[in-house]
């Protein structure tokens, strides 16, 4: 028996909608023959189970085991082919790939003069959307026409289709160039999240220069310059400059707006442009402008639904939830947060085989502070010891870290005191592991390693001593780390003043959005 999540047909029929499998029937029942009659019933039976088992398909398909592998791989390919034709007038992308099959067959023809105006036509479209791929792709195919055949179609018709190619290429190598930089910072920050010390800076900096091509900004077009933004976000966000993340992510979304025809075949990289706006305004705790952001992204989505389809829409859907919650934490209304945890258990079950380890991890880390904050140790224990549990150290090392400590106060204020001493020590092992024990860390682990040593009657004024020893280090360029993963100034505060954390955090919110 195949696993399901292993099973690529069983996988595709199931992220279907109803109209999608609607059409597919419609498409399927025009082909004839008793093969293809099989693959619908093959369709039908795998549509009618929830897991997949090849014994349950077999007993309601017309179908012998030694056929199944053939006749899904049949079943499949139809399904794409179904798919294709009815979302090729939503994507341009998909009506340019078209164009240029549609003149393939036309060349094959002998029809070379209808050939080269449909590339032509598709050539126009192809830049005015900003696909200099497929533009590059149609120049070239122009050009093997136009050396093997006379056209006669304009006289000095090599020179421009040369030009054009040269012009398309660098666009494409610098944007190419541009966009290796930015997915290789982005798997930087995936294994160790914000740099810990001045030597990650210093490596990071020197990477980033040495990668960076050098470039005059007037000559970019909309996609080097996405790349080019999306990389300057990535590099400071790793620094931990968060107001020069904050200009390059507020100019990669002006860069949509200036360019709105780009929103619908650039989806997911429109989404991530705010995506990382809302993360750099929420570092700097500029509430009046990511609730603007916020809102604006939110009324976007809301009049451009046609653009988004199930990978835009899942991923606007995880963006909006994850800025739902920061904007709890800013205002320190977790209880209040507690309403948003339904609809994310919700979103991370509707999307398990889809979503990655690293936005799991996000979702868990959020999901334990919101409970943290709202004073629910227990659950926050069971959302921290998902994380800690995690096969992977590789994987944001850097939540896997905070998970911990954050799993030791909360044990702490949940008074499992019993093998606090041991937790601490497997803290300390994996912190030293994977070289993220600094200051603020080792004094956190010393001071709850010292608990049991504390008279009651001193315990506020050792709160209050590891207090003014933290606070030092909030601006610290590298010691202020664990502050953006856990607010233990506002915890400490809380403990000294006999107040709710989340009392503690929206005080100082309402003092600094008077």
């Amino acid at each position: 028996m195949a696993n399901g999540k292993n099973e690529p047909v069983f996988e595709l029929i199931k992220s279907m909608s109803k109209s999608e499998k609607r059409n597919f029937k419609l498409f399927a029942t025009r082909l004839q023959g008793n093969q293809d009659a099989k693959f619908i019933a093959l369709f039908d039976a795998i549509d009618g189970i929830d897991d997949y088992d090849e014994e349950k398909i077999l007993k309601k398909a017309p179908v012998k085991k030694v056929q199944l592998s053939n006749m899904k791989a049949h079943l499949y390919k139809q399904i794409l082919i179904s798919l294709r034709l009815m979302n090729v007038q939503h994507y341009p992308d998909l009506q340019l790939r078209e164009q240029v099959d549609f003149a393939k067959i036309l060349y094959n023809k002998g029809l070379y003069r209808q050939s080269l105006k449909i590339l032509d036509k598709a050539k126009q479209m192809a830049l005015q959307l900003m696909q200099n791929t497929i533009a590059l792709e149609i120049v070239e195919f122009e050009k093997m026409i136009e050396s093997q055949y006379i056209t006669r179609s304009i006289s000095n018709r090599a020179d421009i289709l040369t030009s054009e190619a040269v012009g398309l290429n660098s666009s494409i190598q610098t944007a190419n160039e541009f966009s290796n930089l930015a997915l290789q910072l982005y798997g930087l920050y995936l294994k160790v999240g914000y740099a810990r010390n001045s030597k990650d800076v210093a490596y990071v900096q020197t990477f980033f220069e040495h990668n960076l091509p050098k470039y005059d900004a007037n000559n970019l077009g909309f996609s080097e310059k996405m790349y080019l933004y999306q990389s300057y976000v990535w590099y400071y966000s790793i620094i931990q400059d968060f107001v020069s993340c904050y200009r390059y992510a507020q100019r990669w979304v002006d860069l949509f707006n200036e360019h709105p025809q780009m929103k619908q075949s650039m989806v997911s990289f429109y989404i991530k442009a705010y995506n990382y706006l809302l993360e750099s305004l929420f570092y700097l705790r500029y509430y009046s402008k990511f609730w603007e952001v916020l809102t604006t992204l939110q009324k976007d989505v809301e009049n451009n639904k046609e653009f988004f389809d199930d990978n835009a829409d899942m991923l606007v859907q995880s963006c909006i939830l994850a800025h739902k919650v920061n904007l709890h934490f800013m205002e320190g209304s977790f209880t209040k947060g507690l309403s948003v945890i339904p609809e994310l258990k919700s979103f991370l079950s509707h999307h398990t085989d889809r979503i990655d380890e690293h936005h799991v991890l996000v979702f868990y880390y959020k999901i334990a502070c919101l409970y943290f904050g709202s004073g629910d140790n227990k659950n926050a224990i069971i959302y921290l010891n998902k994380i800690i549990s995690t096969r992977d150290s590789d994987v944001r090392s850097d939540i896997q870290c905070f998970a911990r400590i954050l799993n030791l106060i909360a044990n702490y204020e949940a008074g499992n005191d019993a093998n606090l001493e041991y937790q601490i020590k497997s803290v300390y092992r994996f912190l030293v592991k994977m070289d993220d024990l600094h200051k603020v860390q080792v004094e956190i682990i010393n001071f709850l390693k010292n608990l049991g040593n504390i008279y009651a009657t001193d315990i506020k004024r050792e709160f209050k001593r590891l207090h003014d020893r933290l606070i030092q280090y909030e601006n610290h360029p590298y010691e202020k780390r664990p502050f953006l993963y856990l607010d233990i100034i506002s915890w400490l505060e809380s403990k000294i003043n006999n107040k709710p954390v989340q009392q503690i955090i929206q005080d100082k919110f309402l003092t600094l959005n008077r």
